[in-house]
Parts: C-alpha cells; structure tokens; sequence
C-alpha cells in the first residue's frame, strides 16, 4: 500500500505546483527597472542623420515602444499606438530592436508610423539594458527620467484606457 502513496503524493505536488504557476499572468513579469531610473542611451535615429539620448527626454513624460519589423504580436497593437499617437500629448518613441533598417523603415510606410523617432538598437544592447525579455515591450518615463511603467507584450485596448492613459494623465498633472 506505501508503494502506492509515494507516487501519489509525488503526482499531487506536481499538480499543486502547475496549478499555482496558471493563475500567474505571464505578462506581469517583474522589472527591476520601475522605480528607478532608465538606463543612459544614445542612439541613431531612424530616419535622421541624428541621434537621441536618455538625457534629451529629461523634463518630460515620454513612452518608449520596443519593436521590430519581424515582430507578429508588434502588427496585433501597432494599429492601437498609431490611433493613440494621434491623439496623446505624451510624446511615443520607438526603439527599434534587433532589425535591419530598411526592414525597419518599409514597416513603418505600410503599417503607419506612431512615432516622434524611432531609435536604431541594432544590437540590442540597449534593450538588454531596459530588461527587454521580447518584443513588443511599452515603458513610460517620468519628467524626472524614472521608469514608471513597463507593459510586456502587446498594448492592448483594456490595458491603454485602464492603465496607461490613466498613468500617462497622473504623470502629466506632476510639476506640470
């Protein structure tokens, strides 16, 4: 009879064990980032013999997009961020993770672009620097250069209207 209770309660644990990680949201990954400030950048500019750095953002709320043209879940909310850039006042940044730029620049023609500059992270350096586990990541970024929010996966309608605008609207009232 003990023969049998071993394996069973061996299978039992198992079963806790998985049940308890499903009622985990995948996209709530943790981020040592919010709360503290973004990393220090300097990045080329996609469609500018330019660059833009971290410091250059300094004294205004900003969000930042982690994409790429070889994105899938980057097409399913770029549709949302290009209605949303069109009518927000906080400025939308694109970084540009791991991609070719002609790649880069031809999604953008078809698909519309939503943002002020998209920057060139080719290496991706910098995203590993903002804990980028895959794109599409979304960050918002205080007046003060902290890290206030990060969206892992795509920006979705519900997480827009119930988080990020209400954030966004808190944000902007701060110093304002």
């Amino acid at each position: 009879m003990t023969r049998f209770l071993l394996p069973l309660a061996i299978f039992v644990a198992i079963v806790l064990a998985l049940a308890a990680g499903l009622r985990h949201d995948p996209r709530e990954l943790p981020s040592a980032l919010v709360g503290k400030p973004a990393p220090q950048f300097s990045l080329p500019v996609l469609d500018a013999p330019s660059s833009v750095s971290a410091a250059d953002m300094r004294g205004k709320v900003w969000m930042l997009n982690v994409w790429a043209s070889w994105c899938t879940a980057c097409r399913s909310e770029h549709p949302l961020l290009v209605d949303f850039a069109g009518k927000s006042t906080v400025p939308l940044y694109g970084l540009n993770y791991k991609d070719t730029v002609p790649a880069a620049r031809s999604w953008l023609q078809q698909m519309g672009d939503p943002y002020v500059q998209s920057l060139v992270d080719a290496d991706g350096r910098v995203g590993i620097d903002f804990g980028v586990y895959g794109v599409p990541e979304t960050y918002i970024i205080d007046r003060r250069g902290v890290v206030r929010y990060r969206q892992v996966g795509p920006v979705t309608k519900d997480t827009l209207e119930r988080q990020i605008k209400p954030l966004l609207l808190q944000l902007e009232r701060e110093h304002a």
